[in-house]
């Protein structure tokens, strides 16, 4: 095979390669491979569950539940665990946290004060999103909430209280999703 040739078949197979990199990620993530944010923090997670939202026919997002251990529905907020959320549509930042807060209250009331603060703390965290980018909470007991933004840590919101609102949102017997609850918390009674 002459050089010419030789040069042109590597740089076909270079730029096949360069090409299938976005297939080989959506690849791994179906197949459950733990997202590197959730490896550095909880080296022995295991894909507890996942789920598709859609809203109105719009896929929104598929979210991913990651756990240290087992969970059951009662008990959740107890252990370690991380909510990867991977977005199939584009949505602003702002948006997605007074939506968040809005799930949080179908849990019970938040004092004005409270419901201030952590509206102003997920504006921060929460940045807009396109398509396939993702946003990971981690829920460490005992200490927060931090929130990872393509696997960059964004923030930390400190307390029990907003980490168990935060993460009810998909994992309460309140959630507006129970169908979806019910996959992440991968069906344990």
């Amino acid at each position: 095979m002459s050089h010419s040739k030789l040069t042109r078949r590597h740089l076909l197979l270079a730029t096949a390669s360069t090409l299938s990199w976005p297939w080989l990620a959506r690849a791994s993530a179906q197949a459950g491979a733990l997202p590197p944010e959730v490896a550095t923090e909880m080296p022995t997670a295991r894909l507890n569950g996942s789920a598709r939202l859609r809203v109105w026919g719009f896929q929104v997002y598929d979210a991913r539940l990651w756990s240290a251990g087992p969970l059951t529905p009662a008990d959740w907020a107890q252990s370690p665990l991380a909510l990867e959320l991977h977005y199939l549509r584009s949505l602003e930042g702002r948006a997605i946290a007074e939506r968040s807060l809005k799930e949080m209250r179908r849990q019970g009331d938040i004092a004005p004060a409270t419901a201030e603060r952590w509206l102003a703390e997920m504006n921060k965290l929460f940045p807009n999103v396109n398509e396939g980018d993702r946003i990971t909470g981690m829920l460490q007991p005992g200490l927060g909430t931090s929130i990872f933004f393509n696997g960059q840590l964004r923030g930390e919101v400190r307390g029990d209280d907003f980490s168990r609102r935060f993460f009810g949102i998909w994992l309460s017997p309140q959630t507006s999703e129970p169908a979806m609850r019910d996959a992440l918390l991968g069906g344990a009674r």
